[in-house]
Parts: structure tokens; sequence; C-alpha cells
């Protein structure tokens, strides 16, 4: 069972803000770790801040541009009927789960979620795959709405259009609902910070909570030699990779000498001239003052450093 939330005359706004009360879709996948876009600490992030995050990239927008046409595709190659629903769908066995479906298919008890993919990523869709953040998605749908089937259907830009279909499965639905459940209770409802994954997102969400330190506080560094000891290994091996990776700029740079570009059958590389402007803000300082202090702006932030003990 599920409630519907009527979306005709909804702002996008609106409905960015609708989205940040429960768990997506296009969410599901992240939290179950599947996701190579998104990630648990980017889904908290977004449903634990004020800040509503309207995307226009070129992406999104040939998505969004493209779903009618990923659907007409999808009814000329089945012969079924797909209509939109105007509806947000909340399940009332477990509000923390929202959907927002493309499609439903007219007198059946199915749904369709439209995608377009670029060229680059065919082979994720070759032999019958899909991938799993998607999977993840379409069984997310079925949850929410209690449909037993739903359709995935793309078109590989300038490639090929493909479809296809999955069942109602009790053991992945359950599952993925018990981590959902989790994620949302523990996580977003506590404010409790999931686990590190290392992405932008988690620095955003450290900085968000942690943004000040107390001066002169200190606490026993208990449990993290051995990680950090493999943090100085990796900044050792980032380090050497940078020096190489400088050095083989350098060898194609003597290369071209005063050429703006050159190309093999696998590369094209330019060097060309870029003409930039920046403010002497230090003569500004010490020649102008005033001007500075009026335009100057002050920015906290903590500094992350790391240092070896000093061995007695």
């Amino acid at each position: 069972m599920f409630e519907k939330i009527p979306l005709s005359g909804v702002s996008n706004t609106e409905w960015l803000r609708l989205r940040k009360s429960g768990i997506g879709g296009s969410d599901a996948g992240a939290i179950c770790g599947v996701n190579p876009y998104s990630s648990a600490m980017k889904v908290f992030r977004d449903k634990t801040s004020d800040v509503i995050e309207e995307l226009d990239n070129e992406a999104v927008r040939i998505g969004h541009d493209l779903e009618d046409y990923v659907a007409q595709r999808f009814m000329e190659a089945t012969g079924l009927k797909v209509r939109k629903s105007n509806f947000m769908y909340r399940s009332k066995g477990h509000p923390f789960m929202i959907a927002d479906v493309d499609r439903l298919v007219v007198g059946g008890d199915a749904g369709l979620e439209c995608k377009t993919a670029n060229a680059y990523s065919a082979d994720k869709w070759e032999e019958g795959n899909i991938p799993l953040h998607y999977v993840m998605q379409c069984y997310h749908y079925m949850a929410v709405t209690g449909r037993r089937t739903w359709y995935i259907a793309a078109v590989i830009l300038g490639k090929k259009f493909i479809y296809r279909k999955l069942e109602w499965d009790d053991g992945l639905i359950g599952k993925l609902t018990q981590m959902e459940e989790d994620f949302w209770v523990n996580h977003v409802m506590k404010g409790a910070i999931p686990p590190p994954d290392g992405s932008k997102a988690c620095d955003e969400v450290l900085a968000q909570y942690f943004h000040t330190a107390r001066k002169e506080s200190r606490i026993e560094l208990v449990g993290f030699d051995e990680k950090l000891k493999r943090r100085e290994e990796i900044l050792g091996s980032i380090s050497a990779l940078q020096e190489e990776q400088k050095q083989i700029e350098q060898e194609v740079k003597l290369f071209m000498g005063d050429n703006e570009s050159a190309s093999s059958e696998c590369y094209r590389v330019s060097w060309g001239n870029v003409d930039s402007t920046r403010l002497d803000t230090k003569r500004i300082k010490a020649e102008r003052p005033e001007i500075y202090s009026d335009y100057a702006k002050v920015s906290h932030s903590r500094r992350f450093e790391v240092k070896a003990a000093q061995v007695a």
C-alpha cells in the first residue's frame, strides 16, 4: 500500500524538497554501495541538508529530454502502452521509501524506467546485463508501488535501443528495504554520519558537522597507527607517480617545441597559450590597505596535518 502525492503544478524546487523527505529510487544503489557515481555519504548529506541542489548539466538535460523518446521506442518494441503517473508514491508500511517513477504500464502490473547512455557505457548493457544501481532503482520502485514487474529501457546514444524485464524478488526486495530502513532510521533520523568512504561528499559532511575546533582540546589517538602508516605509504606512492607523470608531460612538451598541438592515432595533445589576470593582493594590501580591508573576505576552515611523534 502507498500514498499518492500529486505532482501536478509542483515546481522543480518543491519537487526537490519532496525528494528530501525519503529515500528515492536513485538513492537505493548508493545506499547499497553499488552506484559508481554516488555514495551513502552523498545521500546522507542531501537528506540532512537544507540546501536544495538543482542539477542542470548536459547529461541531466539529455536524460530528461529523451525520456519521451525512450518510452515511445519501448512501446514500439513491446506493443505495451505506458503513461506518466504525475504522482510521487510513498510506502505506507515504510514511509521513508518514496518513488517518482518515469512511466506505468497501462493495464498491467508493471512500470518502466527510461535511461540514456553514451556509447562508452554500451558494454555495461551487453549480454542482458543492467548496471547494478539501475537494478536497485527498479526493485525499489517495485517495493514502493507493489507492482510485480519493472521494465528498464535504454537508448545507447548513436548505437541502439534495448530493454530488459525485472520480476519481483522477495529476498532482494526484503534485503533492500532492510538496508534502506537501517540507513534512514540509524543515520538520517539520528544525524549519525555513515562510515567515511573517501568521497568529496564525506569531506563536506565532516566540515559541516565539525567546522570549528575547540581551542587546545586534545584526545588520545587510539587504533589509527596502522592506518596512518598506510597513509604515509600512499602519499609516497602518489608523489612518485606524480613525478613520473610530470616527466612524461615534459618529454611530450620537449618533442612539441613551439607547436600548439600534436596528435596520433590514440591521442590528441594541446599545449596552447592561456592569458589570465590576477589581482596582486599583496601589493593592494601594502599600498591601498583601506581598499583591501573593505573587500577582504575571511574564511574559516580546519587544517588536517599528520606528523610523526617525537620518540623520547
